[in-house]
């Protein structure tokens, strides 16, 4: 078990609430007591929990593309990493470690958001694209792994749990009926 959470700012030079983004990684330290590690720039936080398995010295997260303007954080294992792997290598692509996490980004780099149909495995992730200004947010497709999140005018908050997201003092801590209501009619 893994576990995940970050922050992207509407305003792309807003300083990231560094001590937040720590907070939010801190409460989710159960689901991966291994490492924790961050990606932090302006307008943009993500966070890591990791529970080593799968490339045990090499793939601590985030894992980015060759020129570090992709980064990516996984809860959960992608099964067909290899396959993808050998797949992408033959198109060019070059890796720096054994993980199934980097076979997400550089499948991003080829198929865009459609990678995720060529991802097998159970899985949530977060992929940030720092040249398109673009968070990537995927599950697998029986929902597996766990992934919420929350949003307002200023920010987008997600995380593998919600006590993650309840680190935001500005969150509001208020039972939304409807939401209630949609979550015990579909899942």
């Amino acid at each position: 078990m893994c576990g995940i959470a970050g922050i992207v700012y509407a305003d792309p030079h807003r300083p990231l609430e560094r001590d937040l983004l720590e907070r939010m990684g801190t409460v989710i330290a159960h689901r991966g007591p291994d490492a924790g590690t961050f990606h932090a720039k302006p307008g943009i936080g993500l966070a890591s929990r990791r529970l080593r398995i799968i490339d045990v010295a090499g793939g601590d997260q985030p894992i980015y593309n060759e020129d570090r303007t992709k980064a990516v954080v996984l809860n959960g294992e992608i099964y067909n990493f290899l396959e993808l792997r050998r797949e992408l290598e033959a198109k060019g692509h070059h890796f720096r470690t054994r993980s199934d996490t980097e076979a997400i980004v550089h499948a991003y780099e080829e198929y865009g958001v459609r990678c995720v149909e060529r991802l097998r495995g159970m899985y949530a992730f977060a992929l940030w694209d720092e040249t398109q200004r673009r968070l990537v947010l995927a599950r697998d497709r029986v929902g597996k792994k766990p992934l919420y999140y929350t949003e307002d005018l200023e920010r987008f908050c997600f995380a593998s749990e919600l006590k993650a997201l309840l680190q935001d003092p500005a969150r509001k801590r208020a039972i939304d009926l409807e939401a209630l209501d949609g979550y015990f009619s579909f899942g």
